[in-house]
C-alpha cells in the first residue's frame, strides 16, 4: 500500500507517469526504506494508465463487496430450525458491547464533567 500511496501522491503532485525515483523520494521523505521489487510492481501495474480511472474503476469493485452487517440480518431473517438461537446471541453480544462501554467510561476516577 505505501508504494501505491506514493505513487498517487506523485501523480497528484503533477507528474503523469511517477519513475521509481519519484516513488523512492517520497518514501524516504517519511522514513521508509524502498523496496526496489515491490516499487517496480506497482510502477509497471499503473505505467499508462490514468490514475482518475484506476480510482474509479475501483470504487465500482468495492460496491460489490457485501459489508459485515449483511449477515447478521441474512441469518435472523431466515427461517430455520436454529431460528430462535440467532437473536438470542445477536442480544448477548448486545450486552457485552454495554457493559465494556461503561467500563471504558472509568477513566481512573476522573470524568469529563467532575
Amino acid at each position: 500500500m505505501r508504494y501505491v500511496a506514493a505513487y498517487l501522491l506523485a501523480a497528484l503532485g503533477g507528474k503523469d507517469s511517477p519513475q521509481a525515483g519519484d516513488i523512492k523520494k517520497i518514501l524516504e521523505s517519511v522514513g521508509i526504506e524502498a523496496d526496489d521489487t515491490r516499487m517496480e510492481k506497482v510502477i509497471s501495474e499503473l505505467n499508462g494508465k490514468n490514475v482518475e480511472d484506476v480510482i474509479a474503476q475501483g470504487f465500482s469493485k468495492l460496491a460489490s463487496v457485501p459489508s459485515g452487517g449483511a449477515v447478521a440480518v441474512a441469518s435472523s431473517a431466515a427461517p430455520s430450525a436454529g431460528g430462535a438461537a440467532a437473536p438470542a446471541a445477536a442480544e448477548e453480544k448486545k450486552e457485552e458491547k454495554k457493559e465494556e462501554s461503561e467500563e471504558s467510561d472509568d477513566d481512573m476516577g476522573f470524568g469529563l464533567f467532575d
